[in-house]
């Protein structure tokens, strides 16, 4: 059984193209546009790896994740705008297994899910490679 991975991004074409990217390297993909549709989502929905902007309309990214920890998280990736130190370190102090910043690429994205997957011991599709950036 593949990965699930879930994107809570309210940019709409950062959304769409980390779901296609991730989509052509064998992950299921969950989005959401924002932390309320993100919890629908994947209400009943068992993920693998939650990849959460920290700024989105309504509730941040952060809560979502604190959220995601008390429900006995997934591995959580920030992938954020927000790149000083402190904020890095303030999503990594919270409890993700990993922070990116914006602009990012998406090869740099799938080697970090690939990363928290084999930590987290679940299953991921096989090795690929392709050039894209955002």
């Amino acid at each position: 059984m593949t990965a699930t991975i879930a994107i809570a991004e309210d940019e709409a074409d950062l959304r769409d193209a980390v779901v296609e990217y991730l989509s052509q390297h064998g992950f299921r993909v969950l989005s959401a546009r924002d932390a309320a549709s993100f919890r629908a989502l994947t209400q009943d929905e068992p993920i693998s790896v939650a990849v959460l902007d920290i700024s989105m309309p309504g509730e941040d990214g952060l809560s979502l994740a604190r959220w995601l920890l008390e429900q006995g998280a997934p591995g959580i990736i920030f992938a954020s705008a927000h790149g000083a130190e402190i904020d890095r370190v303030v999503g990594l102090e919270l409890g993700a297994d990993d922070y990116l910043v914006k602009p990012y690429d998406l090869r740099e994205l799938l080697a970090r899910v690939r990363s928290v997957l084999r930590r987290l011991d679940a299953p991921a599709p096989p090795w690929a490679t392709a050039d894209a950036a955002i």
